[in-house]
């Protein structure tokens, strides 16, 4: 009985830790997109952002710990911490341990922010991308949860949003952009060869 009460704490912890994980990357998404600003304060946005990742990486290390007490595949320390070390689920496991470093960079950037150069900071930031999707197919291929129909179909669409977002945000700032590329011909007209041509005119 202990031991099936471990497995239903690595099963609970893996996933509440997934949805939590996917939670803080749809709300930062929202908070970049400004989808959000329109009803509530961005520092406000911003702490529940910080607080479901680090909720995250929380419930990743009760997820790990109840790994470690259940007895059904005996996962060391090292297991849980070297990419393809466990003989168990090899690949699928060894994304779950990139997701967990992944997450780790992010949260302690984000903690260290104010301390950091903002563009490394935004570049390692970036990475919870990378750590979203390789925590999702972690999930959908190395739990026994993984051939439930329920998981799979509530981590597709939470995918597509995440997906969604991406791209509108990818195209907003495109568009953003756009305008200052339009203003570069009309300085053309300020090079020294149209001075002179103006210079001439007026004489």
């Amino acid at each position: 009985m202990i031991s099936q009460t471990w497995w239903y704490v690595a099963r609970a912890t893996g996933i509440t830790a997934w949805v939590l994980l996917a939670l803080s990357v749809v709300w930062g998404l929202l908070l970049s997109t400004s989808v959000l600003k329109t009803w509530s304060t961005p520092k406000w946005l911003l702490d529940l952002h910080r607080f479901m990742g680090g909720l995250a990486l929380v419930f990743t290390v009760l997820h790990l710990g109840g790994l470690v007490a259940d007895s059904y595949v005996q996962f060391g320390p090292a297991d849980l911490l070297v990419p393809l070390a466990s003989p168990y689920k090899t690949w699928p496991v060894a994304g779950g341990i990139l997701a967990l470093y992944t997450l780790v960079a992010v949260e302690t950037t984000s903690l260290a922010m104010a301390r950091l150069p903002r563009r490394w900071w935004k570049r390692i930031h970036l990475t919870s991308f990378a750590c979203y999707w390789l925590a999702t197919v972690h999930t959908i291929t190395a739990g026994t949860d993984a051939t439930s129909p329920w998981l799979w179909w509530t981590t597709t669409g939470v995918s597509a949003v995440v997906v969604f977002l991406t791209l509108y945000r990818v195209l907003a700032d495109a568009d953003a952009r756009r305008p200052a590329r339009r203003r570069r011909p009309a300085g053309a007209a300020a090079n020294p060869s149209n001075m002179m041509g103006a210079t001439a005119r007026r004489r």
